[in-house]
């Protein structure tokens, strides 16, 4: 049997949009905040002691600016896909979350607002990312700088879930989540 493959998922640091409330999605600027910089120092330096041997990024700002301290910390090159993006949430991004709980049906895995994409799309996003992945690994121990939904989508997959299973928790900016895959 193949051993199974190692994911260290690092969320991004805190981001302009997060500090301010805001949905963020896909909207692709939103840099990090002097907080963000100081988690992402804080999980690229726990990230070194775990030895990855390959490092991408989610191609949004605040994602490719904690990989960049990842990068520094490890001495790994990066590379970035657009597979790892956040969920997106379309006419809302930008949008205070408060004033979304009850425009959005977090009960509908299917449900997506105009111009993006429902937890389902997401969790097919990620799944078919991950499939990729481990059908041909570039190293043994993977390190993935994403964002929260994306990260619980790829929990999900690897426990064989389907997207209206999804944690309910979010994993704190700036942490790094272990994971095993067995696809």
């Amino acid at each position: 049997m193949a051993r199974p493959l190692t994911l260290l998922l690092v969320r991004h640091g805190q981001s302009e949009w997060n500090a301010a409330g805001l949905m963020q999605g896909q909207t692709a600027h939103v840099p990090l905040t002097e907080l963000g910089h100081a988690q992402a120092a804080a999980a690229a330096r726990e990230l070194a002691s775990l030895r990855p041997g390959v490092l991408v990024s989610s191609d949004l700002r605040r994602a490719v600016q904690t990989a960049e301290h990842c990068a520094r910390a490890t001495g790994l090159p990066l590379t970035t896909t657009p597979a790892l993006r956040e969920q997106g949430y379309g006419v809302l991004e930008g949008r205070p979350s408060l004033e979304l709980w009850d425009v959005v049906d977090w009960t509908d895995p299917h449900w997506a607002a105009q111009g993006g994409e429902s937890l389902a799309e997401l969790h097919a996003r990620v799944g078919a990312y991950l499939k990729a992945l481990s059908a041909d690994p570039p190293g043994e121990m993977i390190a993935l700088v994403t964002h929260g939904d994306t990260i619980r989508a790829a929990q999900a997959v690897a426990a064989g879930l389907g997207p209206d299973a999804m944690p309910a928790v979010t994993p704190h900016n700036g942490t790094v989540t272990a994971l095993e895959l067995a696809l």
